[in-house]
């Protein structure tokens, strides 16, 4: 995996996300980001906040309650859901299933019968950029914005072909080392964005001259 190359690492299962978005998937930082920005809109620290991973892009998220109770939301993995409640909010738009197939709403492709859920924890050691996420959020600030930056500059340097993509985290943890959190002002986040990125290019350069030597 540390040696995955681009087509590779775009192929993913179920969605159709862009290069970006699909290469965060596959290092499972839109995960690590997801848990910070659920901790923003909900208040939550980030030791209530879990990733499971779920092959089949069914289940998108679960609260669970203190009885033991577990609510989920459900639904095909298609994005024009959401940006249908989004545009249609407060009602909803008619489904383009047939009514009534509760599996064909959840997924199923036309004629299936039956439904499989998968899930399970993320291998932190397959995916170290879990855990720099879960890092970053601790950390406060503008610690957030260096991940989010550094990483945006990792991932366009693994597309370019100029680092492997097990490189990846390796140039986010190090620009997290060598760019020092500040306050989480609007002008605070704009100058950690603009270091870190800077740090961020520095690191994967000479990551590339170590490999040309």
């Amino acid at each position: 995996m540390e040696h995955a190359d681009l087509k590779a690492a775009l192929a993913h299962p179920t969605w159709q996300m862009g290069t970006k978005n699909t290469i965060d998937s596959a290092t499972m930082m839109n995960k690590g980001l997801e848990v910070i920005e659920a901790s923003r809109l909900f208040g939550f620290p980030g030791d209530q906040i879990r990733i499971v991973v779920h092959p089949q892009s069914i289940a998108h998220g679960f609260v669970l309650f203190t009885d033991g109770s577990v609510k989920s939301q459900l639904a095909a993995p298609d994005m024009r859901l959401p940006i249908g409640y989004a545009l249609a909010y407060p009602g909803r738009l008619d489904s383009s299933a047939p009514a009534g197939d509760v599996l064909a709403m959840l997924g199923a492709k036309q004629g299936e019968v039956a439904l499989r859920y998968d899930f399970e924890a993320p291998d932190p050691v397959r995916f170290p950029c879990v855990a720099l996420a879960y890092e970053a959020l601790a950390r406060g600030g503008t610690a957030p914005a260096v991940l989010s930056a550094a990483n945006e500059v990792a991932v366009d340097a693994f597309v370019q072909g100029k680092i492997a993509f097990g490189k990846i985290s390796m140039v986010i943890e190090r620009t997290m080392e060598q760019t020092r959190p500040a306050p989480a002002t609007l002008e605070g986040v704009r100058s950690a964005d603009r270091g870190a990125r800077v740090n961020a290019q520095a690191i994967v350069e000479g990551i590339e001259r170590s490999s040309n030597r």
